[in-house]
């Protein structure tokens, strides 16, 4: 079921929050551990087995590991716990792809499975590992109620896309939350506007991305729009959809971290992970890149720890040749930028930006590509290699078509209108007429959402894929 639906919007969410409300407080992670059930059963009823499983798995690990503290089976458990996740992910997510690539290697031909990726895998597998490893590390308690870490896990505003929220964000929160009126207004803000860059921005640009694909008239002019719309819309569906998270999760009175913080606004690659996906960021930092030494070692020896954490970062986003590489390209990106590059950017910020958006433009239509044979078409369709013409008549008209809303997203992937709003709120007058405003503006933007879904076709959600 996704958030930007007919279904969700109009009869799965008013009547799971109407359950909640008037559901005791001692029962409430109940309504939404049973919600979150029916909410990933929808599209999967037999993969919700397996995360009914994983979470199994993982709840008698952490009770284990934190039976034995001290001792050598703690660790024992643990490595069990990260085995069993990992090996459920590895089979579903990766096992094809490693069959073919043996295949290649050895010419055999040994069948692929050919198996369907189970939604939000790749995100409560990280939840399950961070809370196994941090009950081991004792930086929080471990859960005995099974009710309470299950809720954690399929908690359905965030379970199949993220953020990737840690056991230690919200340990207190499941037993001990606040609802308000304030919290609800603001979550209902919050997730209008994330439904809003989701239908109106993200699958506008993916119709353009789509059209691109489909066209025979393709130019080096046409690539590169592509490119920016396709970096764009993967911008809007992902942020949007963390924006319906978060809004959603303070519905039901929880505070998820922020995942996305302008990223576009950047001077440097290295700016620009701050500010991209923080959620997996800061995982693969603490949960690889710190235990692997950091940047505590020596040159050697960083230069390995770099590469590891983006090998699995682009590994993590997908089993295929190119995810590795565009993981590893960030990776090469932000090694030159360690070593050589980010002093100077930090004082030459015009360029840094110039330089940023010009690299992840690259960087996304290698994210785009379903093979690597693709992804390098791409890559030299964006330099006219095989004779690629610089402008076509295709690339003229959607340009003309989609120029508008190419605008709007430029805009609204920046600070500005925020910013904008914040300065005029200091006038009280202006305040006054914004706080007027602001219901009217949310209702034509659900309107708005609305009818697009009614009409539309176009609705994927691309981190499904992932």
């Amino acid at each position: 079921m996704l958030f930007s639906s007919i279904p969700f919007l109009y009869y799965f969410l008013p009547i799971v929050l109407i359950a909640y409300s008037i559901t005791p407080r001692v029962l409430k992670n109940t309504v939404l551990l049973l919600a979150s059930l029916v909410f990933y059963a929808w599209g999967e009823p037999k993969y919700v087995f397996l995360m009914i499983a994983t979470v199994t798995l993982g709840y008698i690990f952490g009770l284990l590991i934190d039976k034995f503290r001290g001792k050598a089976l703690a660790k024992v458990f643990l490595f069990l716990s990260a085995l069993s996740s990992l090996a459920a992910l590895g089979y579903f997510k990766y096992a094809d792809f490693f069959i073919e690539n043996f295949n290649r290697v050895t010419g055999l031909s040994i069948p692929l499975l050919r198996l369907a990726l189970p939604i939000g895998i790749s995100f409560y597998t990280f939840q399950i590992l961070s809370y196994t490893v941090d009950v081991y590390r004792g930086t929080v308690g471990v859960q005995k109620n099974p009710i309470n870490l299950a809720t954690y896990v399929a908690l359905f505003p965030q379970l199949i896309a993220g953020p990737i929220v840690r056991y230690s964000d919200i340990e207190v929160q499941l037993t001990k939350r606040t609802h308000s009126f304030e919290k609800t207004a603001d979550g209902i803000r919050r997730f209008i506007f994330g439904l809003s860059k989701k239908i109106i921005l993200a699958n506008s640009l993916g119709e353009l991305c789509d059209a691109f694909h489909q066209s025979a008239d393709k130019s080096v002019a046409f690539f590169w729009l592509f490119a920016f719309c396709y970096m764009l819309q993967v911008y809007f569906d992902f942020s949007g959809y963390s924006d319906m998270a978060i809004g959603l999760g303070k519905l039901f009175g929880f505070k998820f971290m922020e995942n996305f913080n302008y990223p576009f606004i950047s001077a440097s690659i290295t700016e620009f992970w701050r500010r991209w996906h923080i959620s997996l960021g800061s995982w693969f930092r603490d949960y690889v890149y710190i235990p692997l030494g950091g940047n505590r070692v020596k040159r050697p020896r960083l230069l390995f720890n770099i590469f590891v954490v983006w090998f699995l970062t682009g590994f993590w986003h997908g089993a295929e040749w190119n995810f590795i590489i565009w993981g590893l390209y960030f990776g090469i990106l932000l090694t030159i930028e360690k070593f050589f590059l980010l002093d100077g950017l930090k004082k030459h910020k015009i360029i840094g930006h110039i330089y940023v958006i010009f690299f992840t433009a690259i960087s996304f239509v290698i994210f785009s590509a379903d093979s690597l044979t693709n992804a390098l078409v791409y890559a030299g369709g964006m330099i006219g290699l095989g004779g690629i013409p610089l402008v076509s008549g295709e690339w003229i008209y959607y340009l003309r078509s989609y120029g508008i809303i190419l605008a709007v997203g430029i805009i609204a992937a920046t600070p500005l209108v925020k910013n904008t709003i914040n300065r005029l709120k200091e006038n009280d007058a202006f305040e006054k007429a914004i706080n007027v405003l602001e219901l009217p503006v949310l209702i034509v933007l659900v309107v708005l959402c609305t009818a697009y879904l009614a009409d539309g076709s176009f609705n994927p959600f691309l981190y499904f894929r992932f």
